[in-house]
């Protein structure tokens, strides 16, 4: 992806997020010379280091507008983590319409999927096997609450206000659907860890390759490293 790109996304997700009077944290304006400042003070660790703020991925498909995700994580901790014991997470992303989250689950994290505004959200599940790949069996799920089983595969959506509990070992996609505008998604969880507990079925990984065309108008999570060493 071209950090141009990133940024005019960035720039959109904050007029839209203000648009449905979602408030984002500070830092989600600092400017690089602020993260600079407070990398120097020391006091900006626990963020770095649980992966907060800005997230922008194609997931290696390099096609952003068919497969890709905008998120921003608000809160987490880390796994196994006595200086970071906090036991959930939270974000907040934004789906295009038919922009595809493609095929993966998690191994350890247990999560709801919120649709918090604007348009409909559209889900399609499988049970996983032990060797990562689709199982043709019924899907349990709960949606805010009430327990559903459903066919392996098969399509639903979700209006404003609605979820969706996935638990450990389902493969999940999900996308905007077609005419009913942005989705504005919630993720409510235990821990989010985006570097270990992501199993794709195809996807080449999380987060995307980037060409420098412009300097970065927000720091990616993924940027820290490279920009605040």
């Amino acid at each position: 992806m071209k950090r141009s790109e990133i940024n005019q996304y960035i720039r959109e997700a904050e007029a839209f997020l203000a648009a449905n009077k979602f408030k984002l944290p500070p830092y989600a304006a600092w400017t690089l010379e602020q993260w600079k400042e407070h990398k120097a003070k020391g006091d900006i660790e626990s963020i770095i280091d649980c992966g907060l703020g800005w997230d922008v991925t194609d997931f290696g498909f390099e096609d952003y507008m068919k497969i890709g995700l905008f998120l921003f994580t608000i809160r987490n901790g880390v796994q196994h983590s006595e200086k970071y014991p906090k036991p959930y997470a939270e974000k907040i992303m934004i789906v295009r319409e038919k922009q595809v989250t493609p095929f993966h689950y998690h191994r350890f994290k247990m999560e709801d999927i919120i649709n918090r505004g604007g348009g409909r959200l559209a889900f399609r599940l499988y049970n996983s096997t032990p060797d990562n790949k689709l199982a043709d069996t019924p899907v349990t799920i709960y949606r805010d609450g009430v327990k559903y089983v459903i066919p392996a595969g098969e399509v639903f959506d979700i209006g404003n206000g609605e979820s969706v509990t996935l638990t450990q070992g389902v493969f999940h996609e999900f996308w905007g659907v077609e005419g009913t505008g942005l989705v504005m998604v919630g993720e409510v969880s235990v821990v989010n860890d985006d570097h270990n507990d992501n199993i794709f079925l195809e996807a080449p990984k999380r987060f995307p390759s980037i060409e420098e065309d412009e300097a970065p108008y927000r720091l990616l999570c993924s940027d820290y490293d490279k920009f605040l060493k």
